[in-house]
């Protein structure tokens, strides 16, 4: 994004819901809050609950929930027992099925292998912890609160990404100041596969609002 905006990474040091909710308050104060997959949908929350606090949110390949009620609970009862196996099994096992979900099949493998150090540096019991607080089954949907949100919103996915792609559409939709941006070639993890392009469209974004990015 060169000089067009002043960026700060969150490096996350909680592992709870409304932890890290609280993190991104203490540092994304008159911003714009950029989240991508977990983080999109904590970032929406965090905006959502405090709109005064910031300046917009971009989710990337993220939602705004599971609005069925049957779907999120089997969805909680899934994330349930994936974190009882977490707790107990070596983080190794866990990059490795991590890995191999189809979400991420269209990746290269020079792509994955970058990404695994990082993986690899996770507490099996932190990442536990996160899903049963953070996970989708467990968080109720915000649809709702979207539909009177007066804050500029911007939903990215990756073409390639379908079932995202209807969800940034659809928070475009439901927002009054929503939109979308479908990235091409790219899948769910769009600002690796197409970093140039995702940072051309935050920048764009970001200049529109006239503030600084955060998170």
């Amino acid at each position: 994004m060169g000089d067009r905006a002043e960026t700060r990474l969150l490096d996350h040091a909680e592992h709870s819901y409304e932890g890290r909710l609280a993190e991104i308050a203490a540092a994304g104060e008159g911003a714009v809050v950029v989240g991508y997959s977990l983080g999109g949908r904590l970032g929406l929350r965090a905006v959502l609950r405090e709109p005064s606090r910031y300046a917009g949110v971009v989710t990337v390949g993220a939602t705004a929930g599971i609005d069925d009620p049957g779907a999120r609970s089997a969805r909680a009862e899934a994330d349930d027992r994936l974190a009882s196996w977490m707790e107990t099994a070596p983080i190794e096992n866990i990059v490795a099925v991590w890995e191999r979900q189809p979400l991420f099949a269209d990746q290269s493998e020079a792509l994955v292998e970058a990404q695994r150090p990082g993986r690899l540096s996770q507490d099996p019991r932190e990442l536990a912890a996160l899903l049963r607080s953070a996970g989708q089954g467990v968080l109720e949907p915000v649809w709702h609160q979207l539909l009177g949100f007066e804050l500029p919103v911007l939903a990215l996915a990756g073409a390639r990404d379908e079932a995202y792609g209807a969800a940034a559409r659809r928070i475009a939709d439901t927002a009054p100041r929503g939109r979308a941006a479908i990235v091409e070639d790219a899948g769910h993890a769009a600002q690796l596969q197409r970093p140039a392009e995702v940072a051309r469209l935050l920048a764009d974004f970001a200049d529109n609002t006239d503030k600084n990015i955060g998170q």
